[in-house]
């Protein structure tokens, strides 16, 4: 144990910071757990006056945030006030001189419990206070000796003055309640209040552990690398409690060392933009430098690595380096929807959306340190500028196991510095048959959309924010035979573009200026429209229509000059709310706007608590060619499917089932077989919903949910259309029962295949 403990208060995101050096201790310094460590930094407190935080120093940091500081503070004021301003310990006060022969012991009494106690054991001191309190009562009525009882009286007034005065600090407070029985000098009691978190020196991140007293499990489960997730109830929170266990906090004492010491190397390094341009092949390099780096310098200290440790370790170095921390490990985990760092970073932990708990509070805090290296990475990744005078910045990223769109803001729109907020997209693009299986959209409203995508007609998926809008595009991408060139056009990079590429789709991505940070290096929006109109015959896919890109767009629609299927996202409630949006706000004529042919509506349903969020297609609606100047009045939208909330499924309408939607019998009139005869459209429709309820099906049968994913479903659909092609040719029509039973023996065999490729 050091014979001196080193400290010093230092300014950090706006509050005053107590870190204290126990490098040298031969123990994890705790104040919960440990008496000495409590004294010791009760003594400083007193010398240094009001922090808002306590940090340890040692291998890792142990961080005491403002309301556990807060416990300790109060105590220390009532230190001040009984020691320095009441001077407790002097009896000559005390108007009966001739009690004095009792004052020794009182004195001793005090200042063993005020001195020492208090310091190292305040709960403890309450309890010897109370209990004395008691005692001098008895002692009252029955006096050891007759004069007792007047000589006491004040000495009990003093007690009960001190306890008093306890009372009313917070920890004494809430721990009150929990006192009977207790054993003065046990600590068990302090954990319930104290609960550290923990960053190790490599890191600029801080983790509570410990679980929240009287926490009860709700969920458990793995992700990416080894890290233990549990979904906590917590009492006296609403909001689930997300707690992870990464290995980078498993560690042993000499690999924090090591990854101190190789992050200390790195930090030398400055990073330009050209080394982000390619991220993967970034990390790459970095990760090759990282590892050879660990093993020099654990080669010096004489620390021995096998190889797994030392991978496991350089992925560890590597997401503090050029990643983006646990960022990095929430983006993993696929059931996490959205991630939010609010300003001043901090001082709150990190929460997120989490797709079966919906809001939950994280057991996670980002340093200062840390939001400035995201910031001036997504400055770098990005291309575009974050400053006073374009303080918002909106870009994506891509993480081993995740992709996000991130929003970041800063002063003065964000008056406490950096905020971030990361929107997660699967890291692979999501399939209608997947959404079947989540309970997103029927089976039949799939076959419907997967007629419609084949159809060359215009189709927006609407909803408001975080109803998995574009996470629809990107599956409807999907059936999009790949015959087909696709053009798409974003401002910030969302859409499946790279995993579509991998799968063999012909895809041209274009990047446009940003309707909300508005880099005047970028493109405008309405000029990337009017280019991908001279690149020739494409599907044309529009990541958001936000802005003025729309007039150029409709117009486009309006005269014919997109003859393939044109799809996006926009922001809308309703079919109308969508009319509303893009005559009223956005500008298009109404006469424009009648190119719109399939409104998709999707947006959250909550349970009756409000607790529990589902995301659901709950409307799609086609738009129809008569009206003139209001579609709601003049009955210009006409429902294809609406959503049952008693039956959680998205259910057609007559006017579907009934052949009277306008829009599926002119796509079904440019074909031969189908002009006139809307039964084998109407069949066609549900042979496609057919196919991908079997996939499905088969999926779960044989437990291989790999059938659901992209790769499978891109052949899946393929066969369907070469098989619908031989079948017709062979009988003269597509006969739904012949397709649907060849289609099926492929799947069988297919997906035996498929599984032993895997």
């Amino acid at each position: 144990m050091p014979k001196k403990v080193e400290y010093t208060v230092i300014e950090e995101a706006g509050e005053k910071v107590l870190r204290i050096d126990y490098q040298d201790l031969p123990y994890t310094p705790s104040l919960e757990d440990d008496a000495t460590t409590m004294a010791r930094t009760f003594n400083i407190l007193l010398k240094v006056g009001p922090v808002q935080k306590i940090v340890f120093l040692q291998k890792e940091e142990y961080v005491y945030d403002m309301r556990q500081v807060k416990f300790l503070s109060e105590l220390v004021d009532v230190y001040t006030n009984l020691v320095e301003r009441e001077n407790i310990f002097d009896f000559s006060k005390f108007k009966n001189s001739s009690c004095s022969r009792f004052w020794p012991a009182w004195q001793e009494f005090l200042r063993t419990t005020i001195l020492h106690r208090l310091k190292e054991d305040p709960i403890g001191a309450y309890v010897e206070l109370t209990r004395r309190t008691r005692e001098e009562f008895a002692k009252q009525r029955n006096p050891p000796v007759p004069e007792y009882s007047e000589c006491v009286i004040p000495f009990g007034e003093m007690l009960d003055n001190i306890i008093s005065m306890l009372r009313q600090t917070e920890l004494i407070r809430i721990a009150d309640p929990q006192l009977p029985g207790h054993k003065v000098g046990t600590r068990t009691i302090y954990q319930r209040f104290f609960k550290p978190s923990i960053r190790p020196y490599f890191m600029y991140t801080k983790l509570i552990t410990r679980f929240p007293t009287g926490a009860e499990e709700l969920e458990s489960y793995k992700i990416a690398e080894d890290t233990d997730v549990l979904v906590l109830r917590v009492p006296d929170d609403i909001r689930p409690y997300y707690h992870i266990t990464p290995p980078e906090f498993k560690l042993t004492e000499e690999k924090y060392e090591l990854l101190s010491a190789a992050r200390e190397v790195m930090a030398e390094h400055r990073p330009e933009r050209s080394e982000f341009l390619e991220p993967e092949r970034t990390r790459e390099i970095f990760y090759s430098v990282e590892k050879d780096l660990l093993r020099d310098l654990a080669k010096s200290k004489n620390i021995e690595l096998d190889y797994k440790e030392l991978e496991m370790l350089a992925k560890i170095l590597l997401r503090y380096t050029i990643g983006f921390g646990l960022v990095e490990i929430l983006l993993s985990d696929p059931k996490i929807q959205d991630i939010v760092v609010n300003a001043p970073i901090g001082i709150s932990p990190i929460s997120i959306i989490h797709a079966d708990f919906a809001e939950c509070r994280t057991n996670i805090t980002p340093m200062p340190n840390e939001g400035e290296s995201w910031a001036t990475k997504l400055r770098l990744i990005s291309g575009r500028p974050l400053d006073e005078s374009n303080p918002v910045l909106d870009t994506d990223l891509t993480v081993p196991g995740g992709r996000a769109r991130v929003a970041v803001m800063q002063q003065p729109l964000s008056p406490s510095g950096l905020a971030f907020a990361f929107r997660r997209h699967r890291d692979r693009t999501w399939t209608l048959p997947l959404f079947i299986e989540n309970k997103m959209i029927s089976p039949l409203a799939a076959g419907a959309l997967s007629f419609l995508m084949d159809g060359a007609r215009t189709l927006l998926v609407a909803g408001t924010r975080s109803a998995g809008k574009t996470s629809l595009l990107g599956a409807l991408m999907v059936e999009i035979m790949r015959t087909n060139r696709v053009i798409t056009i974003e401002d910030t990079l969302e859409l499946p573009v790279k995993q579509l590429r991998d799968l063999g789709y012909d895809i041209q991505s274009m990047k446009v200026r940003s309707a909300i940070t508005g880099s005047e290096a970028e493109v405008p929006a309405e000029q990337g429209v009017r280019t991908s109109l001279r690149l020739g015959d494409s599907a044309l896919i529009v990541g958001e229509v936000r802005s003025k890109e729309a007039l150029a767009l409709w117009e486009a629609m309006r005269v014919g000059a997109l003859a393939k299927t044109v799809a996006g996202t926009i922001h809308g409630e309703s079919p109308y709310g969508v009319f509303d949006r893009v005559v009223n706000d956005l500008g298009v004529p109404r006469t424009s706007f009648k190119a719109t042919d399939i409104i998709v509506v999707a947006n959250p349903v909550t349970s009756p608590s409000g607790l529990a969020r589902w995301r659901r297609v709950v409307q799609i609606a086609e738009v129809r060619k008569f009206w003139e100047e209001d579609p709601l009045r003049e009955k210009g939208f006409a429902d294809l499917f609406t959503y049952d909330t008693k039956k959680d499924e998205l259910v057609a309408t007559d006017v579907l089932t009934e052949g009277e939607s306008e829009i599926i019998k002119a796509i079904g009139g440019r074909v031969k077989e189908w002009a006139g005869n809307w039964p084998a459209i109407w069949e066609n429709i549900q042979l496609r919903a057919k196919t991908k309820q079997a996939i499905v099906d088969l999926a779960n049968a044989t437990g291989n949910r790999e059938l659901m994913e992209a790769p499978f479903v891109v052949l899946a659909n393929d066969e369907f259309h070469r098989i619908s092609a031989d079948v017709a040719e062979e009988v003269g029509y597509t006969d739904p029962k012949r397709v649907y039973s060849q289609w099926s023996e492929w799947l069988r065999n297919a997906a035996k295949k498929f599984s032993t490729e895997q």
